[in-house]
């Protein structure tokens, strides 16, 4: 069974700066499409950043292009999420999510087949 365990949130004031880790067990690791989504209070769940198998090919919500970086690490089974420039509207429990087939559509969070529990990150002004 796969198991996603994110970590790195925490209270950052605006501006500042964290890195998200999230660490899969599993063999096919470095096959899957990851995802890192976010989920406000009283809001749906959205996309933030993905990444190919190889790390070829990443996508970005257009809220974070340029402050965010997604990364990965296949011989650690784990991805990263770099966040600079925070603002208190990315405030957040962040989760990590893999996809275990095509990875055609990394924007949708229904393509993904396993979700972490989430780690809290909150941007005070």
């Amino acid at each position: 069974q796969v198991q996603l365990v994110e970590s790195g949130g925490g209270l950052v004031q605006s501006g500042g700066s964290l890195r998200l880790s999230c660490v899969a067990s599993g063999r096919t690791f470095s096959s899957w499409g990851m995802g890192w989504f976010r989920q406000a209070p009283g809001k749906e769940r959205e996309f933030v950043a993905g990444i190919s198998w190889s790390g070829g090919n990443k996508y970005y919500a257009d809220s974070v292009k340029g402050r965010f970086t997604i990364s990965r690490d296949n011989a650690k089974n784990t991805v990263y999420l770099q966040m600079n420039s925070l603002k208190p509207e990315d405030t957040a429990v962040y989760y990590c999510a893999a996809d275990f087939n095509d990875y055609t559509d990394p924007w949708n969070r229904r393509q993904y087949d396993s979700w972490g529990q989430g780690t809290q990150v909150t941007v005070s002004s």
